[in-house]
C-alpha cells in the first residue's frame, strides 16, 4: 500500500459516517489543486487521488468525486472572489457535492431567492455541508448554478428511498426545499446554462471512470488476499483466473491513464467521444472483473461478514452510471467520423 492507502485505512469508521466522511475527503485533497487541471501532470495526479479512494473505499470515492466536481465547477464559472472563498471553506473542511438529478415531478425553482422543490440521486446528504445544486429560473430555458450552504439553508431528506445492494454509505438520497429563504452563505454561480457546456460535462466523467477503475483493482486486492489466506493460490484454475482479474484491473487503469493523456493531445470536439470510450469500456471490465470474482471466492464472496462483499456491492451499484448505451453510440459515432482514431 502506498502511504494515502494507509492514511486512509487508519482512519476512524467508528466515528460515524459523518466524520469518518469529512476525514476522508480532506486526507484525499490534499496538496491537490482545486481549480480544473491546467495540464497533464496535474490531471494525472487527482486521477491517482480518485483511483486509490475507489480501490480503498467506493462511497467515500463517490463523496470525494463530487466534492472535486462542485469545486472545479466553481473555479470554472463562480467570480473569482466566490470561488476563493468556496475553496478556502473546502480547504478548512467544508465537503462539497453537486445535486443536479432531477426529482420527479418536483423540480428544483429559484424565485425571489427563495428555492422550492428537489432533487434525486443527491450523494452526501445529511453529510455534506454544501450543495452545488441547478434550479430553473422563470423567463429563462436553461437552469442556474448555485451554492448552497446547507447548514443555513437545509433541506428535507428523504433517508427512506435509498434502499440498495450497494452505496448505501454514500448517503445518496432524495432532497426537497419549501419556499426556503437563500442567506448570504448562498452563492449564485455562473449563468444559466453553464452546467451542461462541453467538453466539461461529458469529459468531467473521467473522474468517476477513476473510481470504477480504482474499484476493480479492489475487487482484485480482496480476491487475492481471499485466497492467498486459504492457501488456494497455487490452485491453476484459481491462478487463471486471479492472473484474468489482473490483467481487467491493469487494463482498466491503463485506460483511465490513456484516455487522460489524448485529452491533451486532442481538440476539446473530441474529449466527450474519447470520455464515452472510456466509461463504456470501464464497464464492461468491471462487469467481468465481478463474474471473475465470484468464480474465485465462491459463495463466500455473498457473505456480508466479508469485506470483499461489500465492496463488490459497491461496484456494482456505482458501475451504473446514466445512460450507458448512449456512451457507446457517443463513441461509435465518432469512430464512424474519423473524430476519433487508434494510435499506440
Amino acid at each position: 500500500m502506498n502511504d494515502l492507502a494507509d492514511t486512509l485505512a487508519a482512519l476512524d469508521r467508528t466515528a460515524g459516517d459523518a466524520a469518518y466522511m469529512a476525514d476522508g475527503i480532506a486526507c484525499l485533497q490534499q496538496g491537490l489543486n482545486l481549480d480544473d487541471p491546467a495540464d497533464l501532470d496535474t490531471y494525472r495526479r487527482l486521477l491517482r487521488r480518485l483511483y486509490t479512494a475507489g480501490r480503498f473505499d467506493l462511497p467515500l470515492a463517490r463523496l470525494f468525486e463530487g466534492h472535486i466536481d462542485a469545486l472545479q465547477i466553481i473555479a470554472r464559472y463562480g467570480e473569482a472572489d466566490t470561488a476563493a472563498r468556496l475553496h478556502a471553506a473546502a480547504r478548512d473542511g467544508a465537503q462539497f457535492g453537486v445535486w443536479n438529478a432531477p426529482l420527479a415531478g418536483e423540480g428544483l425553482t429559484l424565485d425571489n431567492q427563495r428555492l422550492d422543490g428537489g432533487k434525486a440521486f443527491a450523494s452526501g446528504a445529511g453529510l455534506i455541508s454544501h450543495a452545488l445544486v441547478s434550479a430553473e429560473i422563470a423567463g429563462q430555458t436553461r437552469k442556474q448554478l448555485l451554492v448552497v450552504d446547507l447548514n443555513d439553508t437545509p433541506p428535507t431528506i428523504d433517508t427512506q428511498w435509498w434502499q440498495v445492494l450497494g452505496m448505501q454509505r454514500s448517503h445518496t438520497h432524495l432532497v426537497r426545499w419549501h419556499n426556503a429563504p437563500l442567506t448570504e452563505a448562498d452563492a449564485l454561480i455562473g449563468q444559466p446554462g453553464d452546467y451542461e457546456r462541453e467538453p466539461w460535462l461529458s469529459a468531467g466523467a473521467l473522474r468517476f471512470v477513476a473510481v470504477h477503475a480504482g474499484g476493480i483493482a479492489g475487487v482484485f486486492d480482496g480476491v487475492r488476499r481471499h485466497l492467498v489466506a486459504r492457501e488456494r493460490e497455487r490452485d491453476p484454475h484459481q491462478a487463471a483466473r486471479l492472473g484474468r482479474l489482473f490483467g481487467l484491473a491493469d487494463s482498466a487503469a491503463a485506460m483511465v491513464e490513456r484516455t487522460a493523456a489524448r485529452l491533451y493531445e486532442t481538440e476539446a470536439d473530441c474529449h466527450p467521444a474519447l470520455v464515452a470510450n472510456a466509461r463504456s469500456s470501464v464497464l464492461d471490465m468491471g462487469e467481468q472483473a465481478l463474474t471473475l470474482a465470484q468464480q474465485c471466492v465462491g459463495l463466500s464472496a455473498f457473505f456480508e461478514t466479508e469485506p470483499l462483499c461489500a465492496h463488490m456491492a459497491d461496484l456494482m451499484v456505482y458501475l451504473r452510471q446514466p445512460a450507458p448505451d448512449a456512451q457507446r453510440v457517443k463513441a461509435g459515432a465518432a469512430a464512424a467520423a474519423g473524430t476519433i482514431a487508434l494510435s499506440l
